[in-house]
């Protein structure tokens, strides 16, 4: 199964219940996200996941940081809110990379890590991972790890694993 990491906070806790509950499963880590700025703030995420992932056991590629061609994405839509068109264009285009990469690895199903922060609409989610499974044969598969005390078992989990604790999604907006 393809994984898509938005950064370690999320990784480290929806990788470990992933391998808690599918013990059988080959997970690949795939970090696509041209919405993380500036530069150095991706750098710095990039390496926490790598350090993680590594710690976890998990094989980790580094998608292409096209952060311009992602502003073209969603240029007339800065002022939107958090949780508004402007994410839900940037779900989409790192849901269609990644679906692109699953296949590529001949993966039948991805994830993301995105589902498990509470600063996203888990409802946004699942409508660009249906989506790509639609268009591209990608099962979506979207784990609620939030529930049950899970955001509070994830938030312990950083702390422990001494991860890097951003303050914003990435974008600029």
């Amino acid at each position: 199964m393809l994984v898509h990491i938005c950064c370690s906070v999320d990784s480290h806790f929806f990788m470990e219940k992933l391998q808690q509950e599918y013990p059988d499963e080959k997970l690949t880590g795939f970090f696509y996200d041209p919405n993380i700025h500036p530069y150095s703030e991706y750098r710095l995420r990039l390496l926490d996941v790598e350090r993680s992932c590594k710690k976890l056991g998990i094989d980790l590629i580094e998608g292409p940081y096209d952060y311009e061609n992602w502003m073209d994405a969603v240029r007339g839509l800065e002022k939107e809110p958090e949780k508004g068109a402007r994410c839900e264009v940037c779900f989409d285009r790192r849901f269609e990379i990644s679906a692109h990469k699953a296949l590529e690895l001949g993966e039948t199903s991805m994830t993301t890590t995105l589902l498990v922060s509470p600063q996203k609409s888990q409802d946004q989610l699942k409508k660009s991972g249906d989506a790509f499974h639609a268009s591209h044969g990608v099962e979506f598969i979207a784990f609620d790890y939030r529930k049950n005390g899970g955001t509070n078992d994830q938030s312990r989990v950083s702390k422990t694993e001494q991860l890097y604790r951003q303050d914003y999604c990435g974008c600029i907006f």
